[in-house]
């Protein structure tokens, strides 16, 4: 969760031909699950694509992350250069300490994911529902931990287990300043 401060500004109303002054706003946004399948649910399209999105897309894509309550649809136009760096660094953030090592660099996934897989996914690990709410990062680093520990482990060849063995050795050898 992240709370933004849009600052109060003169702006110039080009139609009335006069100043605008606008109050200082405080906003409290999440990208969570929830915020996706709002904004999924209103473009009919899916949001975690490397397509870039359009203003008008990323602006609703706030909107649907803001859980605070009765806000102006205004309170958007007023938003800085500042806020929206914020929003994506928040968006863009891991939100976990854990992280993988990509042994199997060849696997590439070319499924389009969507709300709806992202909660199949939740459904068939036993994730609660209650984590659609957590950061989206979160979330989806939770469903790979589920995934790689429910997954039994490969086996491995004798070659790679001798291989990996000698490399071990030959390590501590050098390490120890030993012949064996």
């Amino acid at each position: 969760m992240i709370t933004i401060v849009i600052p109060s500004s003169e702006q110039w109303d080009d139609l009335k031909k006069e100043f605008v002054y606008t109050k200082a706003y405080s906003l409290t946004l999440e990208h969570s699950l929830v915020s996706i399948a709002k904004w999924e649910s209103k473009w009919g399209k899916a949001f975690l694509t490397k397509n870039t999105k359009t203003f008008e897309e990323t602006m609703d894509y706030i909107e649907c992350m803001t859980i605070t309550q009765n806000v102006d649809p205004k309170v958007y136009q007023y938003l800085t250069v500042k806020n929206i760096e914020d929003i994506n660094a928040y968006i863009g953030s891991p939100m976990t300490a854990t992280y993988f090592s990509d042994n199997d660099p060849g696997k590439i996934n070319n499924e389009q994911v969507t709300a709806e897989l992202i909660y199949y996914w939740m459904i068939s690990l036993n994730i609660p529902l209650e984590c659609q709410k957590w950061h989206l990062n979160r979330l989806t680093t939770l469903i790979k931990v589920c995934n790689i520990k429910s997954t039994p482990p490969k086996k491995r060849s004798k070659r790679d287990i001798m291989s990996r063995n000698s490399a071990i050795n030959a390590a501590r050898k050098k390490q120890l300043n030993t012949k064996g």
